[in-house]
């Protein structure tokens, strides 16, 4: 945690001389401390303690929180063996890290639960995948609208068939419109990767876009932002290879059309995040570095990770605060702490800021989620939630 820093007397020959000097300088420190309009000491930085143990003590399988309520939403499962599960969906809340309510539990089942995320305002977005076996079965996708109401009380039926895969949905709360990137498996087409907006609360559809460019296929696992301002999801995506520049689309989801251009960067394209007030799009890549672009000119520039020597300390997910301005990376392998995993923040401009240190984090995407207003977010080891400020 960051902490006051107190002028300090030069050495003990000077001391005498120098006490009444140090005084008066605390003084005066204490004083502008204090005073209205004068900048407060700096902001807290690190974990908090807060901690989300789930029900069942199964691991996590996606969550979020409301960014401008007191909730979220968490699914898990406990193995059992031979295939089997124990699955639920519940409400936790986010000051006391107390689960709310168990919304449904399913044991001794090859079904899964996954959270999406929380959507539009204050909608809670669950995918229930009923397998019945060791196959793919039937998915649906259950609402909470509201959260806090605590209650499955709606469906999404977005344009997916059993054999097409939900990839992701955008970080953009308190929009109607939600960006959604599925992969069509169900029409011969080699894992086409499928771009649409969604009112999801309202169950209503935008038109749906093929990404026709190879670069965008499911073995490259695209990743996806949404820029409310314009309506344009962003996605990138590189086919891995060090010498391999990324390629971003930005897909229409309203108008259905599509432009592409290239990055900057090489290998794989981990993370992604958007500043849809100043049309700025952060992307993470595996050569440990982070690219910044304006999207209205289609450029950008590269940016290496705080400390970072090795692809082994390359960033992964990306949420942006949009209060604050900052991007906030998920580092699995810190470059900055003495081990474990850190979450580096940059600015808009690529300006490194601070790191959240002494972590422990998943080898698989540790996925972060923002209460902007507040500097908190949370993040998931495999079976608890942790809180951070930053």
């Amino acid at each position: 945690m960051a902490t006051l820093q107190y002028p300090r007397c030069a050495d003990e020959a000077q001391y005498r001389r120098s006490f009444a000097i140090c005084l008066i300088l605390v003084a005066g420190l204490i004083l502008t401390a204090a005073t209205p309009g004068v900048a407060a000491p700096p902001h807290k930085i690190g974990l908090n303690g807060l901690v989300v143990k789930d029900a069942l003590g199964g691991q996590i399988l996606g969550f979020d929180i409301d960014q401008n309520g007191t909730e979220g939403l968490l699914s898990e499962y406990v193995a059992l063996g031979n295939g089997e599960n124990n699955i639920a969906t519940e409400t936790f809340d986010q000051k006391t890290g107390k689960i709310i309510k168990i919304l449904k539990e399913i044991n001794n089942t090859y079904d899964t639960f996954a959270t999406y995320g929380v959507v539009g305002t204050n909608v809670g977005l669950d995918q229930f995948d009923r397998t019945h076996s060791i196959y793919q079965g039937k998915v649906s996708y259950d609402l909470l609208n509201p959260l806090d109401g605590n209650e499955i009380n709606g469906n999404w039926t977005p344009p997916l068939t059993k054999h097409d895969v939900l990839w992701s949905v955008s970080e953009n709360q308190g929009q109607p419109t939600t960006a959604v990137l599925a992969f069509k498996n169900s029409d011969n087409s080699n894992d086409t990767a499928l771009v649409f907006g969604s009112d999801i609360a309202n169950n209503t559809f935008g038109p749906g876009v093929k990404l026709t460019d190879s670069v965008f296929n499911l073995n490259a696992g695209p990743v996806m932002a949404f820029d409310s301002a314009t309506n344009q999801a962003i996605v990138a995506a590189s086919l891995g290879c060090y010498d391999c520049l990324p390629t971003l689309a930005l897909v229409d989801v309203v108008k259905g059309t599509t432009t592409e251009f290239t990055g900057v960067g090489f290998g794989f394209v981990d993370g992604i995040a958007v500043d849809s007030a100043d049309g700025i799009v952060c992307t993470a890549s595996d050569d440990f570095s982070l690219e910044f672009y304006n999207l209205a000119t289609q450029s950008g520039f590269e940016v290496t990770l705080e400390n970072a020597t090795s692809p082994a300390q390359s960033g992964e997910d990306i949420e942006f605060d949009p209060i604050n301005k900052l991007f906030l990376v998920q580092q699995y392998i810190t470059s900055t702490g003495a081990s474990g995993s850190s979450i580096q923040v940059y600015d808009t401009q690529g300006n490194y800021v601070e790191s959240i240190n002494d972590l422990s984090l998943p080898a698989s995407d540790s996925l972060i989620a923002l209460q902007p207003s507040k500097r908190i977010g949370f993040l998931y080891g495999l079976t608890e939630l942790v809180s951070f400020n930053y």
